[in-house]
C-alpha cells in the first residue's frame, strides 16, 4: 500500500506525495477525481431552495440527500451532501446558505477543515510516514540590510555569506543535493523572501519538487488572535510542492516535543506533518475527536451553537467554580512528600463517562455529579472513547521510559509522552471554551466538581493516615508527617485512595525541603510559587524543583534566572538569608563591574498591540520602534521582540536594544533591580521583603566566603 505523506491542491488535482525516506527518491502520483463534501442540514423545502440555488454554480460537482447523525446521542435524518470541485469552494459556497435561509433554518457540518487533513478524512488516507524523514534547515537573519539584500543565510548550521545570488545558488544547491522531505525554516518569511531574491537575481529556485518546483503556495495570511486574555499572532504559512515545510518559530507541539511527538499525533489525528506542525493543541484534539465522529457517522458543526443549559443563580454559583485548591502554609518545610493523581481530569471523564450527550441527558434523572446534581447518562460517551487509548498509551510510554537506557529510544518515547501530555491537558479546558466543536460548559464543571470531591477526599484520608496537608492544588498534594500521630505509609494511603476513587494516587517522591512563596502584595500564600530541593536527584539529574518564580517565567533573562538557581542552592547549602544576600551582592558587583554577557540579559516579551496602538512609552514601545528601523517585516500584535535594556533612564527607541544588534552594554541598575525582585522570591518564604533585602545590602561592609562561592 503506497503511503502518502504531504498533498498539494493545484489547479483543482491533488498531488500525493511519498518520502525520499532511507529511499532516496521520492514519488507521487495524482489524484483527479477528489471532491471534498459538506452536509447542510434543515427542512426539506428550505434546503431545496438552497440546492436549486446551487444548481448554476461552477464549483458544485453533485448534491445528493444523504442520512446522517447531527451529533454524538441523536438519530440519522436525511441532509443535504454537496461535492465542491475543490477544497477552497467548501466555505464558499457553505456561506450561501444565508442568501437562501435565516441562520437558523439551515446549518453547515464539515465545512471548515483543513485541507490536507480534509483530504486524508474523506479518503481514509493515513499520513504518517513509515520511513526516516529527510531534512534541510534554513535560517535568515531577520533584520535588513542596508541594500535590503539577502546576503547571509544558514543552512543546517553552515553559514553561507556573499552576495544574493550566491546565498540563492547555496540554497538550490543544498536541497538539490538533500532532497529533503521536510523543510525547517526559521521564520514564516523565509519561502517568500528566497523566492524573491532570486526572482530579482533572475535564478530560477526549485524549492518544491515535481512540476510546480519552482513555484511555492501561501496557505494562510498572518493573523492576531485573543486567548485566555492574551493576544497572539499567527504568521503567514507557506507550501512548497512535494516537501513538508515547518516553521519552528510557530510550531507548538515541536518547541514542546519533538519530531517523533509530532509524527504520534499524526497517527493519531490524520493530521498530515505540515498542518499538525502549526496546529494549536486545541486544533489536533479536535481532529482526534472529528474521526471519533466519523467513525459513528456523525456530522462536525460548522459554528458551535450549543446553548448552556438553564440554571438558577443558586446552582451557576455552586457550578462556576474551578478545581481544587489549598492556600499552600507560607515558608520552609522540610521532609515534604508530593503525591498526585495520574492525569486526573482525562481520568474522571474516562471512569466518570462524561461527555457532551451523557451529561443531563433526557433519559436520566439520577443525581451523579457532586455539589451539582447533574445526571450522567449510563450509555457510553464519545469523549471517553477517544481519552482511554490515549491515557492507556502514555502510562505504556512512561513505563518503558522506566526502562530504556538507549538515548535514540528515550528521545523519541519522551517527545511521544509530552505530544499526549498536551492533548491531556488541553482536554478538560476545551469542553469549557465556546468554540469547541463539541465543548459542552455542563462537562466543564461537572469534571471540575468531581475533581474538587476527589481532592478533599485524598485530604481527609491523608490527614487520617498522619499527615499534614501543606499544599493542594488542581491535582497534586504535599504533605509532611504531623508530629502528634503515627503515619501510615504513603503508598499505602496511595493505594487505598487509589482503590476509593478510581483513579490511582502515585507517590511522586520526596523533598529535604519545600518553600512556598507568599504572594507579592499579601502574606497569603501563592499557589503556584514554590521551590524545593528532591530528596533524591531525578531520573534527568535534577536536584532541585522551581515552578513560578522567575526562572521559570519566559521573559526573565538567563542571567537573572541563573542567579536566582545558585541562590536556591546557597539557602539550601547554609539555610540563612545573610549567605543569600552575600552571594546576591557577588552577582550585583558583576553587573556593575560590566563582567555580564549583554546576550544573557535579552528580555522576552510578547507584545499586545501593534506600534501605533501603544499610548505609554514602555521598554515593549521601545524595542518596537527599534525593529521598525531593523527588520523588513512589520511587528504585529501577538509578535515575540527580544531586548537588552541599555539606559532605562532615556526615552524612545535608545533605552533598549534589540538581541540582533549584539548589544555591547546594558543598564546595570535596571538589572540588578531585576536580581533583587529574584530573590526576593528566594527569601520570602522566610519572612524577608524587598525593602529588607535592600537595607541588608546596603548595610554589608563584611562578605562570606558564600558571595564568592
Amino acid at each position: 500500500m503506497t503511503m502518502w505523506y504531504t498533498f498539494d491542491f493545484i489547479d483543482g488535482d491533488v498531488y500525493r506525495w511519498t518520502p525520499a525516506g532511507d529511499t532516496g527518491t521520492a514519488t507521487y502520483d495524482i489524484d483527479s477525481t477528489y471532491r471534498p463534501r459538506f452536509y447542510v442540514r434543515g427542512a426539506r423545502e428550505t434546503r431545496a431552495a438552497y440546492e436549486r440555488a446551487l444548481e448554476p454554480h461552477p464549483s458544485v460537482a453533485t448534491v445528493k440527500t444523504v442520512e446522517r447523525r447531527p451529533g454524538f446521542g441523536e438519530s440519522p435524518e436525511p441532509v443535504t451532501m454537496i461535492e465542491a470541485t475543490t477544497v477552497d469552494a467548501v466555505p464558499t459556497l457553505a456561506r450561501q446558505t444565508n442568501q437562501v435561509a435565516l441562520p437558523d433554518e439551515l446549518r453547515c457540518y464539515n465545512v471548515d477543515f483543513s485541507p490536507e487533513f480534509r483530504y486524508c478524512l474523506e479518503t481514509n488516507t493515513d499520513p504518517t510516514p513509515t520511513t526516516r524523514l529527510t531534512t534541510v534547515e534554513l535560517s535568515l537573519p531577520r533584520a535588513r540590510t542596508a541594500d535590503g539584500k539577502l546576503s547571509t543565510v544558514t543552512i543546517d548550521g553552515e553559514t553561507v555569506r556573499g552576495s544574493q545570488a550566491t546565498v540563492v545558488d547555496a540554497v538550490a544547491t543544498r536541497v538539490a543535493e538533500c532532497d529533503p522531505d521536510v523543510l525547517f525554516v526559521n521564520a514564516a518569511s523565509v519561502i517568500p523572501r528566497l523566492f524573491a531574491a532570486a526572482r530579482d537575481e533572475g535564478h530560477t529556485l526549485e524549492l518544491g519538487r515535481g512540476p510546480h518546483a519552482a513555484t511555492y503556495q501561501t496557505l494562510a495570511g498572518e493573523s492576531t488572535y485573543h486567548s485566555y486574555g492574551q493576544v497572539g499572532h499567527s504568521p503567514a504559512r507557506y507550501n512548497v510542492p512535494g516537501r513538508v515545510v515547518i516553521n519552528r518559530s510557530a510550531s507548538f507541539f515541536l518547541r514542546e516535543t519533538n519530531l517523533a511527538g509530532c509524527l504520534d499525533l499524526v497517527e493519531r489525528s490524520r493530521k498530515p506533518l505540515q498542518e499538525q506542525a502549526w496546529a494549536s493543541i486545541g486544533n489536533v484534539l479536535t481532529a482526534i475527536q472529528i474521526r471519533a465522529a466519523q467513525r459513528r457517522d456523525v456530522l462536525v458543526q460548522w459554528r458551535a451553537w450549543r446553548p448552556e443549559s438553564w440554571k438558577t443563580m443558586g446552582s451557576l454559583y455552586t457550578a462556576d467554580r474551578g478545581g481544587f485548591t489549598f492556600t499552600p502554609d507560607v515558608g520552609v518545610h522540610t521532609d515534604v512528600h508530593e503525591v498526585d493523581f495520574s492525569s486526573l481530569y482525562p481520568n474522571i471523564i474516562i471512569t466518570r463517562n462524561i461527555s457532551p450527550e451523557t451529561v443531563r441527558c433526557d433519559c436520566c434523572s439520577t443525581a451523579d455529579v457532586p455539589e451539582l446534581g447533574y445526571s450522567i447518562c449510563d450509555r457510553g460517551g464519545y469523549l471517553p472513547d477517544v481519552l482511554d487509548p490515549l491515557v492507556s498509551d502514555r502510562d505504556a510510554i512512561k513505563d518503558q521510559l522506566e526502562e530504556t537506557t538507549d538515548p535514540t529510544e528515550r528521545a523519541r518515547l519522551e517527545g511521544e509522552s509530552a505530544a499526549l501530555k498536551w492533548i491531556l491537558v488541553s482536554c478538560f479546558g476545551y469542553q469549557g471554551f465556546s468554540n469547541a466543536k463539541f465543548g459542552r460548559i455542563e462537562c466543564h464543571e461537572a469534571i471540575n466538581a468531581f475533581a474538587r470531591s476527589i481532592l478533599l477526599d485524598a485530604k481527609d484520608q491523608l490527614e487520617a493516615a498522619g499527615w499534614d496537608v501543606v499544599h493542594g492544588l488542581v491535582d497534586s498534594l504535599w504533605v509532611t508527617p504531623a508530629s502528634d500521630r503515627n503515619q501510615r505509609p504513603l503508598t499505602e494511603v496511595c493505594r487505598t485512595v487509589t482503590d476509593d476513587v478510581g483513579i490511582r494516587l502515585e507517590y511522586e517522591g520526596a523533598f529535604d525541603w519545600v518553600a512556598f512563596v507568599p504572594k507579592r502584595d499579601s502574606t497569603e500564600g501563592a499557589l503556584t510559587k514554590y521551590f524545593g530541593k528532591y530528596a533524591e536527584p531525578t531520573a534527568a539529574g535534577s536536584a532541585y524543583k522551581y515552578r513560578g518564580i522567575e526562572c521559570r517565567q519566559r521573559s526573565t533573562p538567563s542571567f537573572v534566572g541563573s542567579v536566582q538557581k545558585a541562590l536556591i542552592r546557597t539557602f539550601d547549602q547554609y539555610r540563612e538569608p545573610g549567605s543569600v544576600i552575600d552571594k546576591l551582592a557577588g552577582h550585583i558587583d558583576a553587573l556593575h563591574a560590566g563582567r555580564v554577557d549583554p546576550s544573557d540579559l535579552v528580555i522576552t516579551t510578547r507584545t499586545s498591540k501593534s506600534l501605533t496602538e501603544y499610548t505609554q512609552a514602555t521598554q515593549t514601545v521601545a524595542a518596537l520602534q527599534r525593529a521598525d528601523g531593523l527588520y523588513d517585516d512589520d511587528q504585529p500584535a501577538g509578535s515575540t521582540v527580544e531586548y537588552v535594556v541599555v539606559d532605562d533612564d532615556k526615552q524612545g527607541h535608545e533605552r533598549v536594544a534589540l538581541r540582533e544588534e549584539v548589544p555591547s552594554t546594558y543598564d546595570a541598575e535596571f538589572y540588578a533591580t531585576a536580581l533583587i525582585r529574584a530573590a526576593t522570591s528566594v527569601l520570602a518564604p522566610c519572612g524577608w521583603t524587598q525593602a529588607r533585602i535592600e537595607r541588608a545590602l546596603a548595610e554589608t561592609t563584611e562578605t562570606s566566603l558564600a558571595r564568592w562561592a
